[in-house]
């Protein structure tokens, strides 16, 4: 046992004392196998090097690291790695900016965090650490993606794309926000066509969606909600246009086929190649038009495009569709209130019901047809959309549609889709608002696509993929490339990387593009579980042992993109027969936001809390303490609210507890203050639900307690040699090891046991400490509290009445009148009531 001081609380010695013996036994290790006990894997969302760690990092990975010591004092293994999410633009802008290789800066971040974590000293198995910019990682980035494309879910397409002007690289739309900017640069984000790489996600939507029914109760409302709004899965049917002088019918889907017969245009997005096709055959002058309205389109951004309030503009395509139900002749528009990725980029306009639909034949006079009369709650039936400007959205009866005539929707909807089968024009569908994740981006810092283009006559046009054994494909050097952004990936100018010839003497060429770095956060949890191992992207044996993850931490921005994708990842693998498992993280816990004086932490606000100052002026214990005992996790923490000063205060009484406990370790508890020992077991019993529960703070005010309790015990009870004052120390000790593992440590030390206290398993509460002899119940008296009795808490109902009757306080209250009831509720209540 390392030796004591004994004279005051030293944060800084304390850490000093066992850091070096925590390094020396590594009590965090723990093997793939070979171990009895049950298992657990608790993991934080893997932090991002682009400098050192933060308050945001302090808060997320207290909390994980509560858990992951929590179930190992529960008798369980318990993996907790760590791991650096190392690639990507953070550290290619800040190389450039720096005019260093991002390389360099990215592994001197790397080095600066793990220095904090020792000294923050969360539970981490540090001989499984990765960092997802290491070769020994993207080897197994470019495995995942090569079994994706022989699946058949990678592939490279054109099409229209989200692209940053500042970063001059594509985006996926879940990386563009609300207000139509990039989430990285701040840029507006505007359309561009290029040729780029996907995985189908899609072929995944409804299982995506469905399998959230099965998280409930185990991720925040709000993730699961989110998460089912992005997929955004609509049912329908998808009918087929005829346009007069194409051979190739146009699908169209829509949630209301009901309403076909009222579809009297069609609109087509701008920057669709339906559109583009339709221009080439329109007239001069409609061609004019539509090139400058091309143009236009693509200066705005998908959420303004989006936005119902804005003016209607739109071309006619000289074309005219034919409606499937009637035959009528309908004009085909182009309109930027469509989008081209939504269906196939065309709808079929019904104005009657639907308020873009009517602004936009409003504003270029087109017919309006109504075909389903909905009436307000009078009965009567509401004005006609044409006259009133407002079209009728709700349910009601069809009306000039033929065969649906007098049908309601839900039964219309039904006849439509048995109508266009019978036709051979259409059919039940889905439509989701979930697209293909776009994974390819210009930029260097990332893992390189395994993919070679044909790079003569012979083979020009031709793909093929990297064989497996010649993984990795390693990035170049980064001296010698422009990394600045413009528009392609450096790696082009890369020609000696790029230019491969095979066995044969074919020449190919490299595929330019690095992976969305969403793809290496996407499976890296399963990495943990072989992260030595060069023969293998993970070992599937002990993965279906450890996974699925059983607790996830983390901030909730990760809510869609993230998730979503190792959802996604996580499925193809489990296809490929290489997982047990179809969801990777069974329970998830999401933490609020660390404030200043009400605002988010920056340096450009003046209100940054330096992390590295706090742990140096405060140490981990009391700033990790002070975290957890802020309020519930999900909530955001104000600094300007929280007392450090206050957390390192309670430390100290605790830590002097554990030094004036006067018996020997190994003592019987059994003869110790009855008193204490209840309150002791009432702790050991009620902290587990808390802890599960994530409410960490209670614990902590419990914890605050007990060491108040004890200290009276000591100074007013039998003293520091009470049984009873040793196992509440020892209590005290190994919960508050999940908060404050250093003070734990020294407590743990100072009442004669052997290091470390995180491995101890928690002792069992005792039941029948937890039976109270008396028991507190209110008499009431017409509703009017009248007295509070100290019972047996064996009181039999007839009892508690005798009782309350002979209360001097209740005969007062009663007085001369009449008692009409009495009512008792043993060991709550009394109520008398008079007549």
């Amino acid at each position: 046992m390392t030796e004591q001081a004994a004279d005051s609380y030293d944060f800084q010695a304390i850490q000093d004392r066992w850091l070096p013996v925590w390094e020396e036994l590594k009590p965090f290790e723990v093997p793939n196998a070979g171990s009895d006990k049950p298992k657990k894997y608790v993991l934080d969302m893997f932090p991002y090097p682009s400098g050192d760690l933060h308050m945001g990092h302090a808060e997320a990975f207290c909390f994980g690291d509560v858990l992951a010591r929590y179930w190992r004092g529960r008798g369980y293994d318990v993996l907790h790695p760590i791991g650096w999410d190392s690639f990507g633009l953070p550290a290619e802008n800040a190389a450039i900016k720096r005019g260093v290789d991002p390389r360099e800066w990215t592994y001197a971040n790397i080095a600066q965090q793990k220095a904090s974590f020792r000294i923050y000293a969360p539970s981490f198995d540090w001989s499984r650490v990765l960092h997802t910019s290491d070769p020994e990682y993207y080897k197994w980035n470019q495995w995942l993606f090569l079994k994706m494309y022989e699946k058949g879910l990678a592939y490279r397409k054109a099409s229209w794309v989200n692209w940053d002007p500042v970063d001059q690289t594509v985006l996926a739309n879940e990386q563009v926000l609300a207000d139509g900017t990039s989430e990285r640069s701040g840029a507006v984000v505007v359309k561009k066509k290029l040729t780029q790489w996907y995985f189908r996600i899609t072929d995944y939507a409804d299982r995506l969606l469905d399998d959230l029914d099965a998280l409930e109760g185990h991720w925040p409302a709000k993730v699961l909600n989110m998460q089912r709004n992005w997929i955004g899965r609509s049912t329908g049917a998808e009918v087929e246009f005829e346009i007069e002088g194409r051979e190739a019918k146009v699908p169209v889907f829509t949630t209301r086929p009901d309403t076909l017969y009222g579809a009297t245009f069609m609109v087509v997005a701008p920057d669709s190649d339906l559109a583009a096709e339709l221009a080439v055959s329109a007239s001069p002058e409609a061609r004019m038009q539509f090139q400058e309205y091309l143009t236009e389109t693509q200066r705005q951004s998908e959420i303004d495009r989006q936005n119902a309030d804005r003016p209607k503009t739109g071309v006619f395509l000289d074309h005219f569709a034919i409606n499937p139900v009637n035959g009528e002749r309908i004009p085909v528009w182009a309109s930027d209130y469509v989008l081209a990725d939504y269906g196939h980029g065309a709808i079929m306009a019904v104005p009657a019901h639907d308020q873009r639909d009517l602004d936009f034949a409003r504003e270029f006079e087109l017919p309006v047809r109504v075909v389903v009369d909905v009436r307000d709650e009078t009965g009567e039936s509401l004005p006609d959309p044409l006259e009133s400007g407002v079209a009728t959205a709700g349910d009601g009866v069809l009306v000039n549609s033929g065969p649906l005539d007098g049908l309601r929707k839900a039964e219309a909807i039904a006849r439509a889709i048995e109508v266009l089968e019978e036709r051979g024009t259409g059919r039940a569908a889905k439509t989701y608002r979930l697209r293909d994740w776009l994974i390819s981006r210009q930029r260097y810092w990332g893992t390189p696509i395994p993919i070679l283009h044909g790079a003569e006559e012979g083979n020009a046009g031709e793909m093929r993929a990297v064989g497996a054994s010649e993984l990795p494909v390693r990035l170049p050097a980064s001296e010698g490339l422009d990394l600045k952004p413009k528009g392609s990936s450096p790696l082009g100018a890369a020609t000696e990387w790029a230019s491969v010839t095979d066995a044969a003497g074919t020449a190919w060429t490299r595929d330019p593009d690095t992976m969305d770095t969403f793809v290496d956060s996407s499976w890296y949890y399963l990495r943990f579980l072989s992260s030595q191992d060069d023969t293998q992207a993970f070992d599937p044996t002990a993965v279906n042992a450890w996974g699925p993850i059983d607790q996830y931490a983390g901030g909730v921005e990760h809510a869609i993109l993230h998730l979503l994708y190792s959802r996604f990842i996580t499925k193809v693998l489990h296809d490929l027969g290489y997982l047990d498992f179809e969801e990777p993280f069974s329970a998830l816990l999401n933490q609020g936001m660390v404030l200043q004086d009400g605002a988010k932490m920056s340096k450009s606000k003046g209100n940054l809390v330096e992390f590295a100052s706090e742990l140096g002026e405060h140490g981990a214990d009391a700033l990790r303490v002070t975290l957890a005992f802020a309020g519930p996790p999900e909530d955001d923490i104000d600094w300007a609210d929280v007392s450090v000063q206050g957390s390192a205060k309670f430390l100290a009484r605790a830590w002097r507890v554990a030094g004036d406990v006067a018996s020997e370790a190994g003592v019987d508890f059994a003869g110790g203050d009855a008193t204490l020992r209840k309150h002791t077991h009432q702790l050991l019993a009620d902290a587990p639900g808390l802890i599960e529960h994530y409410k960490f703070n209670v614990v902590v005010a419990r914890l605050m307690d007990q060491v108040n309790v004890t200290r009276k015990a000591i100074d007013a009870g039998a003293g520091a040699a009470d049984p009873a004052v040793r196992e509440s120390a020892e209590a005290i000790a190994v919960i508050l090891s999940l908060f404050a593992p250093y003070t734990a440590e020294d407590m743990w030390a100072k009442l004669g046991h052997r290091p470390t206290v995180a491995l101890e398993e928690w002792p069992a509460a005792d039941p029948a400490l937890l039976v109270e002899d008396e028991v507190t119940m209110v008499v009431q008296v017409n509703g009017k509290v009248r007295d509070r009795l100290t019972l047996p808490a064996s009181v039999t109902e007839a009892e508690a009445e005798a009782a309350a009757r002979a209360s001097e306080a209740v005969q007062r209250a009663i007085g001369d009148r009449e008692i009409a009831n009495v009512i008792v509720r043993v060991p709550k209540i009394v109520s008398i009531a008079l007549r």
